[in-house]
């Protein structure tokens, strides 16, 4: 896990940095740390969070081994999976 604040002090390095990880699949998934909610880079609920909030993900297992649920927004699927063992 990867907080977005690890990255950087300055807007410009930290989206260069960002895009090197996201390049080279060491980020896959990005995440919400206060509600404990992953989900896909691009989806449009993910990229209105605080970057105070956002942390960033290799895969789906680290995720979910750091106590994170799946979106319900750009994840259906495996939200409800996740719903229905809960």
């Amino acid at each position: 896990m990867i907080a977005h604040q690890q990255l950087g002090n300055r807007p410009l390095q930290i989206s260069r940095k960002l895009k090197m990880l996201i390049d080279a699949g060491m980020i896959t998934l990005g995440g919400n740390r206060k509600l404990k909610i992953y989900g896909k880079l691009n989806c449009k609920s993910g990229k209105r969070m605080k970057a105070a909030n956002r942390v960033f993900f290799s895969s789906e297992v680290e995720a979910v081994c750091a106590g994170y649920r799946p979106c319900g927004h750009c994840m259906k699927g495996e939200y409800r999976l996740w719903k229905a063992k809960a």
